[in-house]
Order: structure tokens, then sequence, then C-alpha cells
């Protein structure tokens, strides 16, 4: 995330002027981002500093990762705390969340950043299926015996961490967070 934060930077300031010229006279200074699975949300750090030194109030969710209603309940009660509008980021599964919870009334609009756009009915499961696999590692994601997957901490570097030094990508393969089947297979409404 490192070395994608200028990029990542450059696309949530374009959104946010676009969001204020269209909204309204508001000016959003809020940003919530929900970050994808296997992960929590601190590889946005860079991110959120760069932003924050540009005068933006940035939040991050630290959803559970349990299932789709308690991930959006967790973005709900982020924007709940919201001192005026805010802009939605989602990345990877986190556009799943921001999908059901773009309807709070203290949402201005949703960035979608390599994430998933669902549509009614689809669920990540189906959005995945349906795209090209570019790893080259199909058993990769692994599961638990009561329906949690997680990934193969020597698959990790290649399918999640391919651009961070060796030593990041190990620590992150041991410290990531196991996401819910069943979260996975819920369909947007």
């Amino acid at each position: 995330m490192k070395r994608l934060a200028p990029l990542v930077l450059a696309v949530l300031t374009c959104a946010i002027a676009g969001f204020q010229s269209i909204a309204s006279a508001e000016e959003v200074k809020n940003i919530v981002i929900v970050h994808g699975a296997f992960a929590d949300g601190s590889g946005w750090r860079a991110v959120s500093e760069r932003l924050e030194r540009q005068g933006y109030k940035i939040t991050i969710v630290q959803q559970p990762l349990t299932s789709m209603q308690d991930d959006v309940a967790s973005a709900n009660r982020v924007l709940d705390l919201q001192d005026g509008p805010a802009v939605l980021v989602g990345h990877s599964y986190g556009g799943m969340v921001i999908t059901e919870a773009g309807n709070h009334k203290n949402v201005a609009g949703l960035v979608y950043i390599a994430a998933f756009q669902p549509d009614k009915g689809e669920s990540l499961l189906e959005l995945a299926k349906s795209k090209p696999v570019v790893s080259t590692r199909k058993d990769g994601i692994k599961a638990t015996k009561d329906g949690f997957l997680y990934l193969d901490p020597e698959a990790f570097p290649e399918l999640f961490a391919a651009d961070l030094p060796k030593t990041d990508a190990a620590f992150l393969a041991q410290s990531q967070v196991f996401a819910s089947q069943k979260g996975f297979a819920t369909e947007a409404t």
C-alpha cells in the first residue's frame, strides 16, 4: 500500500473534489475507509497521514469480517460518529461493505479502490468467479473447520503483498484477519 499511496491519494482527492462540487456547498472533510479481507486497516496508514496533512479527517473501519451484516454495522457505527458528510472508501472486499453502507445519511459519495462493486443480488464469491484469476496459486486460499478463510502464509506474498518487502509480507501473513465464508456468500441488497 505504501507504493500505491500517491495514486490512491490522487484518486481520493479528485473524487472528493467531485463530490463537493456536485453534492452541495458543504465541504466534505471526512473520509471513512473500509479495508479488504485478510488484513486490518493499518495498511492505510500512509494514505491516511497524507490526507490528514491536507486537512481531511480520516477514520478507518475495523470490521470483524464475521459476516456482511457485522461488517456493514461496523461501518455504520463509524459513519454515525462523523461530524458531517463523509466520503466512504472501499478496498477489495470493502467495496461490498460500502455498497451496503452507502445509504447511510452521512455518506456524500462512494469511492471504490480496486474493490468489488456488486449489483443487487451479487455476492463476492460470484464476482470473484466471474473475473480472471491473476495468481498462479490456485490453492492459496484455505478454510478453517468453522468456516473462515485465510491465505496460506507461503502464498501470502504472491497473492496479497507482492509489492512489499518480504519481511513486511511475512508479518502480514502472520497477522492476517480470517474472513467468514458466509460473508463472502452474502448477496448485496
